[in-house]
């Protein structure tokens, strides 16, 4: 075992590490085969989290725009991070903070301001030793206190930005038994024009890893279909490991299915008995099913929401998504999303919202987009659709009311309009003097207070709600006094902030500054996209029996 001196390895510190590395093409999916491992080792009864690594100069990943990685998924604490780590508190039912995300950016600034510090004084400051270092340690401290760390490393072997951790997981495997890590390999199983499912990619990609110094435990193919026997076995001799080693993740309807698919290959079995857990785990007639029964609930119809967004990717978008899907389980619908451009909105295409069930406007920063939202909002306050207004959509809503209804007809947002005479929206105080982009807006988890006999009350049954924010701009006070006696009501607070806006009279009309969607689980609808379904469902007319 290595001392303090050698890594500031504190052996109190974590138990068993998963590593799951991919190759071949980015976006097979290394997060979900993680996340899904990270499942059932939970089910089986251990403390699982995860870490996740990207390998960007960024520190964080805030001021990418989503075509880059996605959504920006917010963590307690605050953290902007990848969208994979939201896939973990999903599945893990955990919550993680900044720690449980490494990127380049972040560990080069830390060894950099230790160097100018003169932590390092009379020595040469390298990637090997002091950058690996520092990796290893953020890995065992964002482990401590679990049975189990998985560390997904993103991006493909073979990436010069990876070769870094790639090495730091070479070390660290050297550094502890052989019982308490595992390296798991995800790559791709194509198929060929004639229907073969081909060996090749994957035997390059692992022979790529071998070179680095990393010998895969576990194989795991993505294929559109389960892998054949024969595949699995071609792949375990010309891979060096067990048949028995070599797992399916094929192509499924939903991800969260994608635990139940590779528990039914085995693989928590297998990992368990490699870890030498298997012994320690419930039987597995005790483990918990919750996860099957939620996730595989009867639907019973189906439910249209309109998304009026500018960003036409899905994963711009994805805890919205998810949050609408985990409301569905709970109430027993398919909820299909309908991505509405916000551009093509602001031209007052109505005909694109007609026939929709419910309308979603979410958050975004920057003018693109926020005149189709407002006239998004107009629409569904308008026609009675059941509406849900995310943060920027919040403030789209504060903006049409005072447009359309308070007659202010040049009221807009201070950080669209920076003229504008009605800023009915505008930057937060705190933020007048910040320079810096990154990290600098109000993030994390705020506590909101909740009035009394409100629909806010009703959804969250409570006189408060703890979730979790990212703005630099608010409902402007100055304006306070001219919606007191209005059908629109703030019905939650945080001070001097307005966190809540609900319309009387009105089947669903409920907008929140902050993002309820990273806080949804599966299990646990988020309230506010609960509420949402649940009005449309109630507004839908009733269907006749055959025999009326």
């Amino acid at each position: 075992m290595p001392t303090e001196s050698d890594t500031d390895y504190d052996p109190t510190l974590g138990n068993k590490f998963i590593f799951v590395t991919g190759g071949v093409m980015s976006g097979l999916g290394k997060g979900i085969t993680a996340a899904s491992t990270g499942r059932l080792l939970k089910n089986a009864g251990f403390d699982v989290t995860a870490v996740k690594i990207d390998p960007y100069l960024n520190v964080d990943a805030g001021t990418m725009n989503p075509y880059q990685h996605g959504e920006v998924y917010v963590l307690k604490d605050g953290g902007e991070v990848d969208l994979d780590l939201g896939n973990y508190e999903r599945f893990l039912d955990v919550d993680m903070t900044s720690d449980h995300n490494i990127t380049t950016g972040k560990t080069y600034q830390h060894v950099i301001e230790k160097e100018r510090a003169g932590d390092y004084l009379g020595k040469t400051v390298q990637i090997i030793p002091h950058i690996t270092n520092d990796i290893k340690r953020r890995i065992r401290e964002a482990a401590e206190g679990t049975d189990v760390c998985i560390v997904e490393v993103g991006g493909t072997v073979g990436d010069i930005e990876g070769m870094p951790y790639l090495e730091a997981l070479r070390q660290f495997a050297h550094e502890e038994d052989d019982e308490d890590i595992l390296f798991t390999h995800v790559t791709l199983v194509p198929y060929s024009k004639n229907g073969e499912q081909k060996t090749k990619p994957t035997q390059h990609s692992v022979k790529e890893v071998r070179s680095i110094g990393l010998q895969p435990d576990v194989i795991v193919g993505r294929c559109e279909d389960k892998l054949e026997p024969e595949t699995k076995e071609k792949i375990a001799l010309f891979c060096d490991i067990p048949t028995d080693a070599v797992f399916s993740n094929p192509d499924v309807e939903d991800v969260y299915h994608v635990p139940l698919m590779v528990e039914e290959e085995g693989l928590d079995q297998y990992v368990l008995e490699r870890f030498g857990m298997a012994e320690d785990a419930l039987p597995e007639g005790e483990r918990t099913n919750g996860w099957r029964e939620i996730v595989t609930t009867e639907k019973d119809g189906a439910i249209d929401i309109a998304l009026v967004g500018k960003y036409d990717l899905e994963d711009a978008y994805m805890s919205i998504h998810e949050s609408l899907k985990h409301a569905g389980f709970e109430v027993g619908v398919d909820v299909n999303v309908h991505w509405v451009s916000a551009d093509e909105m602001a031209d007052g295409h109505d005909g694109q919202l007609e026939g929709m069930d419910g309308i979603i406007v979410p958050g975004g920063f920057g003018m693109r987009g926020t005149e189709g939202k407002i006239e998004a909002v107009r629409y569904a306050r308008e026609n009675d659709v059941p509406f849900l207004g995310l943060c920027l959509g919040f403030q789209m809503a504060v903006v049409e009311y005072a447009r359309n209804v308070l007659g202010y007809e040049d009221a807009h947002s201070a950080e669209m309009e920076a003229d504008t005479p009605h800023p009915v929206i505008d930057i937060l105080p705190e933020q007048y003097e910040v320079e810096n982009m990154g990290g600098t807006m109000r993030l994390g988890e705020h506590t909101t207070v909740i009035e009394p006999e409100t629909l806010a009350y009703d959804l969250y049954e409570d006189t408060s709600c703890t979730e979790r924010h990212r703005h630099r701009y608010e409902v402007n006070p100055e304006y306070f006094e001219d919606f007191e006696d209005e059908p629109l009501v703030f019905s939650g607070t945080a001070g001097n902030r307005m966190e809540i806006l609900e319309l009387e009279d009105h089947p669903y009309f409920f907008g929140t500054q902050y993002h309820p969607e990273y806080t949804s689980r599966p299990g646990q609808p988020s309230p506010p996209f609960l509420g949402l379904v649940e009005a449309v469902l109630s507004t839908q007319a009733p269907v006749a029996d055959a025999d009326d």
